[in-house]
Parts: C-alpha cells; sequence; structure tokens
C-alpha cells in the first residue's frame, strides 16, 4: 500500500524515556524548579522541547532557550544513551527494506542527535535519510519536519506515505500535510489520544507494521 514510510523516534523506534526524564530532572534542579515525579515527567516525551518549558513552566522565548541549553547539557553526553531500541524494531525495518521501501526518521529531535542515536544502534543501514529539527529548536513541530522530509525524499506521492508514530503530534503533523499515519501502541501515547488525534491506522506490535502495511 505504501512505498515511504515516515518514523518517529522516539516512543517508535526506541524507549528513549529514560535519557529524557533524566535531562529534565537535570534541567528543573539546575534551573531551581520543582521537579514532579517520573510518571508526570513522560509527557514530555514528544512535544518540542520549547513547547514544554513555556507552556508548562510559563517561561517566555529567552527563558526557554536557556532552560533547552541546560537540557542538552546531561542529554549531549548522557542521556542521548539511556535508551533502548525496541524489541522487533530492527527485523521490521529489514523487512520492509526487503520489500523496497524507503525508510525515513522524521523527528522534532535535533537532527544531529537523531542520527547519532540511529548510528549508536547500528540502525543507519535501513534509513534513507534522517530528518530532524535544527539545533535551534527551529522546525520542531512535527508537521515541519514531515514537510522537510517530504522535501528531502523527493516529494513523492502523498498517497505513498505514511507516518508512523506513537503520539497524537505524528498524526497531527502527518494530516497537517496530506498523508496517512499510522499509531504505534508499544511507546508512549495511549489508544485513547492516537484515536482522538485521528490515526488512520493503530498497530500494537512491529510485526504488524511490517506485516500489516
Amino acid at each position: 500500500m505504501f512505498e515511504y514510510y515516515f518514523f518517529d523516534l522516539d516512543g517508535t523506534l526506541t524507549d528513549s524515556s529514560l535519557g529524557i526524564i533524566n535531562s529534565f530532572k537535570y534541567a528543573l534542579t539546575k534551573l531551581s524548579l520543582k521537579v514532579p515525579e517520573d510518571s508526570c515527567l513522560r509527557k514530555y516525551i514528544g512535544p518540542p522541547l520549547l513547547e514544554v518549558f513555556q507552556k508548562d513552566y510559563g517561561m517566555d522565548k529567552l527563558e526557554a532557550d536557556n532552560a533547552v541549553k541546560v537540557y542538552r547539557e546531561y542529554f549531549s553526553s548522557k542521556g542521548i544513551f539511556e535508551n533502548k531500541v525496541y524489541p522487533g524494531i530492527e527485523e521490521m525495518l529489514k523487512k520492509l527494506k526487503e520489500k523496497g521501501k524507503k525508510l525515513l526518521v522524521a523527528t522534532s529531535k535535533p537532527e544531529k542527535y537523531a542520527k547519532i542515536i540511529i548510528e549508536y544502534f547500528h540502525l543507519d543501514e535501513y534509513f534513507d535519510y534522517i530528518c530532524g529539527s535544527n539545533g535551534d529548536e527551529s522546525r520542531s513541530e512535527k508537521a515541519q519536519v514531515i514537510e522537510y522530509a517530504l522535501k528531502t525524499c523527493g516529494n513523492p506521492d502523498k498517497s505513498k506515505v505514511l507516518m508512523i508514530g506513537d503520539r497524537n503530534y505524528d498524526v497531527i503533523g502527518a494530516k497537517a500535510n496530506g498523508i496517512k499515519s499510522c499509531g504505534v501502541l508499544f511507546g508512549f501515547g495511549s489508544k485513547e489520544e492516537l484515536e482522538k488525534a485521528g490515526a488512520d491506522f493503530i498497530v500494537e506490535s512491529p510485526f504488524q507494521l511490517a506485516d500489516e502495511m
């Protein structure tokens, strides 16, 4: 059905929760802000960092920019590697490549970090392109990342493109660009969240992606 598969990174290819949560704890502590329970910090996995600090902590743009820099002090050296690939992901990617599919990463995470993570886990052989945000957090909205990914792979027929992710941001970003979306239930979102956002498909495992999409 599809020829191009755009994959979110956090919560879709890898379980990055430990590194992201620890990076937030580091930043909030260093900024003398209250550190919530881990269960509360999990909701910050997915949305752009600037959005989190501005909306949830009432920061202006300058303050949020500084908070992101503090967050990355930890993330760039330790948090980025506090991460693991979900079971079945590599097998799924291999199957899709054997079928001749074009695979891309489309993440709100800065592109340089996404490349490090994909290479660290030896998944780079499966991906044609890795697309993310800029280091200054511009192009961090998922719709912007998907638009960039579409241009990067030559603006293919949108009916042949599928965005795969675990949060409503992935679904909403796909809709904004006129492509179909598939929600995954092994990440950080919920079935209710994905259905409410209007996901075209929802799967419970990577194996469904390889066999049914």
